[in-house]
This record gives C-alpha cells, sequence and structure tokens, in this order.
C-alpha cells in the first residue's frame, strides 16, 4: 500500500506540473575589485582595497493560468568574511531577495502582492540596481493593467519594522528604518504608452518618511512627491531619450524640497553593425537656500554619472547638485564580445564655496566576453579630478593620490535546473 500511495502521490505531482510551469534557476557571480579611487578620492598615504564577493541566487518560479509565484533566495558572501567552523553566517547577507504572488484578475488587470523588483522606464527614478550584489527590492502591493500598447502600474506599501518595541505588535506605527531614503509608506503610478517609433511615460511617487519633527504627531510622515516623465525615440540607426522629473515635498527629517530638478537628453546612432555611438546631457538641481537638492531615490544609480560611483550612491545627497555631459562608443568585436568605451565630464549645477564649478573628467572601460553557459565582464575606471571635487571630496590636491582608478572582473554564471526563465 505504501508503494501506491508513493506512486499516486507522484502522478498526481507530474498532472499538476504538467498543467503548470515550474522554473528553478540560479546565479553565481563573483566579482573582484581593486579601488583605488572608487567613490571618493583615494589619499596618497592610503593603500588600495583589494577584495572579492560573491552573490548566490536561487529562483524558483510556479505558473498557472490563475496565478504565479516567484520566490528568490540570495546570499551575498565576501571572501573570508566568517572564521573556520563559524555555524552561522556573522554578517546576515542571507536574505529572501523577491517574493511575491501574481494573480490575474481577467481582462488584462493582474495584481502582484509581496517583495518584488521596480524596474521602469531607464531605471532612473526606480530600478533594480543589479550591479549591487544585494540588488534593490520594495515590499509592496501592486496592480497592473495591460492592453495593447498601454501600460498603467499602480503600487502601495506601508512598511512595519516587528522588532520596534513601539511598533506594530504593540501600538503605534512608529518606523524607526532610516538611511538611504528607506520609507514608511509609498505611493506610485506609472503610466506608459507606445507607438511605433516613440514611448513615453508618467510617473507619480510619493514617498511618507517617519516624521521626527512634530513630537504632537508622533505616527506622522513627511512626504516627497517625485513626478515626471520618460520619453523614447527610435527610427532606423537613430535613437534619442529624455527624463524630465521634479521634486517637491519634504525629505527625512523634515527638510524642506521645493522645485527640485532633473533633465536629461540621450542621442545613440548606429554608425554600423559593430559601432554603437552616443551622446547626452543631465543636469541635477543641487541644494538651495529654500531647497534640499534633487535626489533620484531608487533608481539605478550606478548606471548614471560614471561607474566610479561619486555621485548619488551613498553620496551626494544634498551637494551642489550635477551637471553630467557624457559621450560613448560601444564597439562589438565578435559575435561573442564587445567594448564599451565612455567619458563623462562633471561640474556642480551649482558653485562650491570657493565658486569653483569644475569637478572632473572620468573615464569607463567595459569589456564583455560570452562563453558558453557563462559570461566574463572586466571593467577599468580613472578619474581625472579637477579642483572643485578635491573641495566637494574634501581632501587636497596635494593630499590625493595622483592616480585615482578602480578595476574588476566579474563572472556571471545563470544556470537553469528546470523549465525555461521566469
Amino acid at each position: 500500500m505504501k508503494k501506491e500511495y508513493i506512486i499516486l502521490g507522484l502522478l498526481l505531482v507530474s498532472f499538476q506540473i504538467t498543467k503548470a510551469q515550474f522554473t528553478l534557476d540560479a546565479e553565481f557571480r563573483p566579482r573582484t575589485e581593486l579601488r583605488s579611487g572608487f567613490g571618493n578620492l583615494i589619499a596618497d598615504d592610503a593603500d588600495a582595497g583589494f577584495g572579492i564577493s560573491t552573490r548566490a541566487r536561487l529562483n524558483a518560479g510556479f505558473k498557472t493560468d490563475a496565478y504565479k509565484v516567484f520566490i528568490s533566495l540570495q546570499d551575498v558572501m565576501v571572501w573570508g568574511e566568517n572564521r573556520q567552523l563559524l555555524p552561522y553566517d556573522q554578517n546576515n547577507t542571507f536574505a529572501v531577495y523577491q517574493a511575491w504572488a501574481e494573480l490575474d484578475l481577467g481582462e488584462g488587470w493582474s495584481t502582484k502582492l509581496g517583495r518584488q523588483v521596480f524596474a521602469y522606464d531607464d531605471q532612473r527614478i526606480l530600478g533594480g540596481l543589479d550591479w549591487a550584489q544585494q540588488g534593490r527590492n520594495h515590499d509592496a502591493a501592486l496592480l497592473k493593467y495591460k492592453k495593447n500598447k498601454f501600460a498603467l502600474d499602480f503600487a502601495l506599501a506601508f512598511n512595519q519594522d516587528y522588532s520596534n518595541p513601539t511598533g506594530f505588535i504593540s501600538t503605534g506605527t512608529e518606523y524607526a528604518t532610516t538611511g538611504f531614503f528607506s520609507y514608511k509608506t509609498m505611493q506610485m503610478l506609472h503610466l506608459s504608452q507606445g507607438w511605433d517609433s516613440f514611448k513615453g511615460s508618467l510617473l507619480l511617487l510619493n514617498n511618507g518618511f517617519q516624521a521626527y519633527d512634530d513630537a504632537s504627531n508622533p505616527d506622522g510622515v513627511n512626504n516627497l512627491l517625485t513626478l515626471g516623465t520618460h520619453l523614447n525615440y527610435k527610427k532606423g540607426n537613430f535613437g534619442a531619450a529624455a527624463n524630465i522629473y521634479l521634486q517637491t515635498g519634504e525629505r527625512q527629517g523634515g527638510t524642506e524640497v521645493s522645485g527640485a530638478s532633473l533633465f536629461s537628453l540621450d542621442f545613440s546612432y548606429k554608425a554600423s553593425s559593430k559601432v554603437g555611438l552616443g551622446l547626452g546631457l543631465e543636469s541635477i538641481s543641487g541644494a538651495k537656500d529654500d531647497s534640499a537638492a534633487f535626489f533620484p531615490l531608487y533608481g539605478t544609480n550606478h548606471k548614471f554619472n560614471g561607474f566610479m560611483d561619486y555621485f548619488y550612491v551613498g553620496n551626494h545627497a544634498n551637494s551642489v547638485g550635477l551637471v553630467d555631459v557624457h559621450a560613448s562608443a560601444n564597439f562589438t568585436l565578435s559575435k561573442s564580445s564587445s567594448l564599451l568605451v565612455k567619458a563623462l565630464n562633471f561640474s556642480g549645477e551649482q558653485a562650491l564655496a570657493s565658486g569653483e564649478k569644475s569637478l572632473g573628467t572620468e573615464l569607463d572601460l567595459v569589456y564583455k566576453k560570452q562563453f558558453k553557459g557563462y559570461a566574463l565582464v572586466l571593467g577599468y575606471s580613472q578619474m581625472f579630478a579637477s579642483d572643485g571635487m578635491y573641495e566637494l571630496k574634501g581632501i587636497t590636491e596635494d593630499a590625493a593620490a595622483g592616480s585615482q582608478s578602480w578595476a574588476w572582473a566579474m563572472l556571471v554564471i545563470k544556470p537553469k535546473f528546470l523549465g525555461g526563465s521566469k
């Protein structure tokens, strides 16, 4: 009888899998970095940083006609961070990266509930930040509608920390998690419409941060509203894209924001089957007497303003703003390899205390090579700092190292154990 039950169970499982689609895949991504000026100017008497980190993910998806479920588990490991024979991960880097269910509501409507990635348009304001080993996610409820080339996404979030003794499990809803624009509440509306050669979108994003500036309202929030549009045109070998965003309201701590802005314009041209060219400009407003600076919040900020992360990556949050003029060339070297060369010139949107605006020039090189089943990516960046950069970063030119650089190598393996991609 036991064998019969086992056979019956296997038949039921196989029948269920045939009616649904189950996927199981993973990612193994070690990255080596030599940091001699990454993120900030390094002092002349400081040694370069060197280390290896690995992102390991296991992704499982299950799909039926009525719903989808997706779970992604990950660990970000720095080689050597745990001592030998340690029975636990002392740095607590294991996490649930995504865990969501999407229900089909019919007539083009669906809802997605749980921990998920928000990646819209060019990911300037909302992005997955895949470069960071830990990635970026949101705990939210998302209502979606799609018909032909029109799409509507509306999201709501309310964040809480059960470990906070004054939190949800007792009284009040104080959210004590701060830093990196961690929000207590969020409302987001994204509308997009596509045509033959043109696509436009509208984003309205409101983030509520725990208000500590009003003792009479301990559960209140400071609301920061970000609204704007992303426009994209592509025809033949020519492409153009633009971003226009405004911010108003209050940041964390009640800091006033009024009329803060981001504007960008990028052109691309496919010069040949092997060469793609790019040229662009981005201007981000800085802090003023009556307003804090614009900040691109939850975007994939590593993608913008240079790969060395001197701006808007855990830094430059309320400074002189930025004007970024950049040019790039992407060379297809073979069917399996490519080389990106990008140069960026930086200046403050406003002058520093000395009156200086020029910050410097960055050169980025990225080489990609696809092999059978895996990829190798190599990168090198060099910062040529101007007087304003030394002033901005708080170090004199004499005290700074003569060369500011960053080199890295990354291996990417994405095995598919069962089924296709999610």
